[in-house]
């Protein structure tokens, strides 16, 4: 193992890529909450203030502080490059003890892999990119510093969850983008729809965390162990072991698995609990971005992945990720297809590609998958900031009907999603193209039902994902322009520092994928090493290579063929036409409504849910017997004793005050109990 003897501060390096976004936060909130208490509270008159050129000079000082935190990271990983071609970086940070008792032992540690390292280059980069997108697309707000404090935090509870060396870091991190999703999504509080879409993201990921939480639990029962390599250790030695659960006998992998797989459905969106996705583009554009980019939806993906050794044992639970991951893809596809609000077709594209990392982790590809998670964190990150940028223009329309004939006006922004929707598309030699078409040749070369499942769904995808991606484009800057004219007029091309952002993203679009293909997935790379576990009788890659050549071909041909039909259907405006001829109607509502999933949900479930709390456990447990042996019997007995006394105390046994002592005294025990107890 390289511990690195030749950098004498790696460990306060090390250190400064998980905390030093925390201390923005700490900073920039805090400033904001100085700054506010002396203009509304002590009244001080800004002419009178003479530490403003210091807050300046601080901010400046914070701003320097970052750069020089992401630029020191990435000399890091240069530095290092003759370490990582050798695939021995393995470096662990440990903190001290957080929890000790018994056998229970968690400590902050934080472990990095080539994995790990990977993860948080694509963290830090997309962030930093969106940070410095945001400072002019919310010049304008009020609250901007405390949006830079919520995505400084984000980032923090992302590079926690990336880093930490057991199940709880993992999970205190994955709680955390949880939370910060939720400030950020409501930020426009004002915004009753910005609201109701933040408790939704809340209250579905709980749903998740649960499954989550059992699976750590579980974890902990077998392994009598928290930390990744001692349970990925001893993972082998349980396969085939089974238990009895409610008269059923389970294999113990396979439960922990799926409990994993549940937990990170939630996140990563996967169908049944994707809802929240699209609702989350009620947030701010450049939430937008870094939440299905580089951090909150990429954590399920992760988990999964980080948990190699244990799915690989599990080969039912792989079967069931590759049927779920493929039909996400499918669903989200064909959801997006007809959305008109521009962040939700990119919302839904999100979606259907995290599908085809799931599918693939489901096809014991991990590497690939996580090659295709790297992709994905650049053009989508581009596609999202685009899609911002015009909004930002158009004085935030979001409806792409009205768009239209912004080609001339937005000439960097189109090319920026251009270049964007042609690495989605998986256009040869763009970014996109490396690993979605290498996902799908895996797939067919499975030779199994589950892969060639994925296959053709993952075929048909692709076909749908090209389709909307020039929809979008076309709608967009090729389409009579439909705005109003008060908003034409004040078409205007993006600020320098957004500008910066997106070009450097598009290079990402165009370059990574090529430059990082024979590191990350070539035949014979051991980049991966310890970091991801691949069972021999699992890898196929070399089978890969001998697929007819058809089946390589055949996501090309979809792609143009989807891209051919798009524009004849658009130019000739033959959507509606075709729509009606063939009675495509109901089918059109269908993929529109989003297969339904919200109208299922809100009368089957939430409804419900409702009406039995309210009748049952608010009206009738805690209305009927909590309060009336819990604060509300204790207060009517003492009552009725006080007037009693009031009246005539002379008139009172020894035996009747007795009993009323010993009955306040079991009121108050009571009262303690119940409510301990929650």
């Amino acid at each position: 193992m390289n511990c690195y003897d030749n950098y004498t501060n790696i460990d306060i390096l090390l250190f400064s890529v998980i905390f030093l976004p925390f201390f923005g936060f700490f900073c920039t909130f805090f400033f904001t909450f100085i700054f506010k208490y002396l203009f509304n509270t002590v009244k001080i008159v800004p002419s009178n203030i003479v530490f403003l050129p210091t807050i300046l000079l601080f901010v400046n000082f914070l701003t320097a502080l970052y750069l020089f935190y992401y630029f020191s990271f990435f000399t890091f990983l240069t530095q290092t490059h003759d370490s990582i071609d050798e695939s021995i970086i393995l470096k662990s940070l440990d903190l001290g003890v957080w929890i000790q008792s018994g056998l229970f032992d968690v400590r902050w540690e934080f472990y990095f892999d080539n994995l790990t390292l990977v993860m948080l280059l694509v963290v830090n980069s997309i962030s930093f990119l969106v940070h410095l997108y945001s400072i002019d697309y919310m010049r304008q707000d009020p609250n901007r510093i405390k949006f830079m404090s919520y995505l400084s935090l984000f980032t923090f509870f992302m590079l926690l969850l990336i880093t930490g060396d057991n199940f709880i870091i993992l999970f205190l991190g994955w709680e955390g983008v949880g939370l910060c999703s939720y400030l950020l999504i409501s930020f426009w509080h004002t915004r009753v729809q910005a609201n109701k879409s933040a408790m939704k993201a809340l209250i579905i990921n709980r749903i998740s965390d649960f499954g989550l939480t059992i699976g750590i639990v579980s974890i902990y029962f077998i392994f009598k162990s928290l930390n990744f390599g001692t349970v990925f250790a001893m993972a082998p030695f349980f396969q085939d072991k089974t238990f009895f659960f409610a008269g059923f006998e389970l294999d113990i992998l396979s439960t922990i698995a799926a409990l994993l797989f549940f937990g990170a459905c939630g996140k990563s969106a996967q169908i049944g609990l994707h809802t929240w996705l699209p609702d989350a583009m009620e947030g701010p554009t450049p939430v937008s971005a870094l939440i299905h980019a580089a951090t909150m939806v990429t954590a399920g993906v992760f988990l999964i992945i980080k948990c190699s050794p244990i799915f690989e044992y599990a080969p039912t639970i792989l079967t069931v990720v590759t049927f779920v991951g493929a039909i996400t893809a499918f669903f989200a596809a064909t959801s997006g297809l007809v959305q008109n609000d521009i962040k939700k077709v990119i919302a839904y594209s999100t979606c259907s590609q995290l599908g085809y990392m799931i599918f693939a982790c489901g096809l014991s590809n991990y590497h690939v998958s996580f090659f295709h998670l790297v992709n994905h964190a650049f053009f989508k990150a581009l596609l999202f900031l685009s899609a911002g940028a015009i909004i930002h223009s158009l004085s935030n329309e979001q409806d792409m009907r009205r768009f239209g004939g912004l080609s001339l006006l937005l000439p960097f922004t189109a090319i920026m999603l251009l270049i964007g929707s042609l690495s989605l598309m998986g256009l040869p030699f763009l970014t996109g193209f490396y690993s979605k078409d290498l996902i799908l040749e895996i797939a067919y070369a499975k030779y199994t039902i589950s892969g060639h499942f994925a296959y053709w769904l993952g075929l048909t995808t692709a076909f749908l994902t090209s389709f909307y991606s020039y929809r979008v484009f076309y709608f967009t800057f090729i389409y009579e322009n439909n705005s109003y004219k008060k908003v034409a007029q004040h078409v205007h091309e993006l600020p320098i520092m957004m500008g910066f952002a997106l070009f450097i993203l598009s290079l990402g679009s165009i370059f990574l994928g090529y430059l990082t293909k024979d590191l990350f997935v070539g035949l014979g790379t051991d980049f991966w090493n310890q970091s991801i576990l691949i069972l021999p009788q699992n890898n196929n890659q070399i089978e890969t290579e001998f697929i007819p050549h058809i089946y390589k071909l055949l996501p090309f041909f979809s792609t143009m063929l989807a891209i051919t039909c798009a524009n004849i259907l658009f130019e000739y405006n033959g959507q509606w036409v075709v729509t009606q001829k063939y009675n495509l109607i109901t089918l059109y509502k269908f993929f529109s409504a989003k297969w339904y999933f919200d109208v299922i949900y809100n009368v089957y479930f939430a409804v419900p849910l409702f009406r039995y709390a309210y009748h049952y456990i608010f009206k009738g447990i805690d209305k009927r017997f909590l309060e009336l042996f819990g604060p509300f019997g204790i207060s009517i007995i003492l009552f009725k004793a006080g007037l009693s006394l009031k009246a005539d105390y002379s008139n009172i046994s020894p035996k009747q005050a007795g009993f009323l002592f010993f009955a306040c005294l079991f009121q108050v025990i009571f009262f303690f109990e119940i409510y301990s107890s929650f």
